[in-house]
């Protein structure tokens, strides 16, 4: 074979590999059988909760099984292919096959990083908090550079950005802002964006044009299933009313619709002035908190292999995730897997699937996956 098939192949094999060890393969066929047996048992049907859990599972364990099996069959029959055009000199059937290798090849990297969205709520759609750090106008600005990029990223992908609470900032920007980001995965591919930002650049806002550092944290939370209790308390609530504050406009209440709610055993606050309604507005404040307490408990779970509670630490140096520096030099570099990218201004504008899908991987052990294949 060719150089490049060789290649493709190789690529494939080693993707199938990694497939097979996340799905724990023979082990996923044999509950695939047993969940066809359950769902061939009309009793199922009895309680639709249970019977809608049985065909989640077994639908994605039919996919995940699935793209294994036809990744193998594309290897197998176009080396195959391939093998037999050589002999007969056919370069038609050769390029035909290398080109089968090449969209399976595709399939196969797109299975792969779905793989890396495999989390307990990665499907949910998630919520995005943003808060400046110290530093004043600059780290406002900075806030509402960060608030545009993720909104941007959102809708590369076609997702829904529904605004849900702004902080103006004094002269400019943004003190604080909370978005819902709806779409498949929402949340699993923006988990890992929970952290401290750091921008250096030549300040717009400096008569002497001196370069400044720039703070700003981004918490991020998913929306909590109907079928996820969480218990909340009156006597645990402190419920806060006032007027909203925005860039002004239409949409900005005129009353004191604007809610906060304070969990005060866990000191978590969430505000909503979305809405003109105070009742609306307490609503989605309370989604909104039990989808925060809800992240605070997958943290937990997985405590020893993550540290991304930013918003509990100091918006400063030392817990920045990703620095984005305009001058001296254009650079964005994430500081916990070290990707790097030269054109800031693409990433400004919402290009950030490069640095996601690395914490993502990072986040899985796919680094420890590929030393071990």
């Amino acid at each position: 074979m060719r150089a490049e098939a060789q290649a493709m192949v190789k690529e494939i094999e080693e993707s199938v590999e990694l497939l097979r060890r996340r799905l724990d393969y023979d082990q996923a066929v044999v509950r695939l059988d047993e969940l066809n047996a359950r769902a061939e048992d009309p009793a199922l049907w009895n309680d639709p909760k249970q019977a809608q859990a049985v065909m989640k599972e077994r639908t994605r364990l039919e996919s995940a099984i699935a793209i294994i099996k036809r990744l193998r069959a594309a290897i197998d029959d176009n080396v195959g292919l391939i093998e037999m055009a050589e002999s007969e000199k056919d370069e038609a059937m050769i390029a035909d096959a290398e080109r089968a290798l090449g969209e399976a090849r595709t399939e196969a990297a797109k299975a792969r990083l779905e793989t890396l969205l495999s989390g307990e709520a990665d499907p949910n759609n998630a919520y995005c908090e943003i808060n400046a750090g110290a530093g004043g106008t600059e780290a406002q600005d900075w806030a509402e550079m960060l608030a545009r990029m993720y909104t941007r990223w959102a809708e590369r992908r076609g997702f829904k950005v529904s605004w849900l609470e702004e902080s103006a900032g004094e002269e400019a920007g943004i003190k604080s802002c909370a978005f819902k980001v709806e779409g498949p995965n929402a949340y699993g591919w923006l988990k890992t964006e929970s952290g401290v930002h750091r921008l250096v650049r030549i300040s717009p806002f400096d008569g002497n044009a001196r370069r400044q550092t720039s703070f700003a944290s981004v918490w991020v939370y998913p929306e909590v299933d109907d079928d996820i209790e969480i218990e909340l308390l009156d006597k645990d609530l402190r419920v806060d009313t006032y007027r909203a504050s925005g860039s002004g406009g239409q949409h900005v209440n005129k009353t004191d619709s604007a809610v906060r709610i304070t969990h005060i055993p866990s000191g978590i606050a969430v505000a909503v002035q979305q809405e003109r309604s105070q009742h609306q507005n307490r609503a989605k404040a309370l989604q909104m908190l039990k989808a925060r307490l809800y992240e605070v408990e997958l943290q937990k779970r997985e405590a020893e292999r993550l540290a991304i509670e930013a918003n509990k630490t100091d918006i400063g140096w030392g817990h920045q995730i990703r620095s984005y520096v305009l001058q001296p030099y254009q650079m964005v570099k994430d500081l916990r897997t070290n990707v790097e990218r030269s054109d800031p201004q693409k990433v400004l504008d919402g290009d950030l699937d490069e640095f996601m899908a690395a914490s993502l991987a990072a986040r899985v052990g796919e680094g420890n996956d590929k030393a071990a294949a």
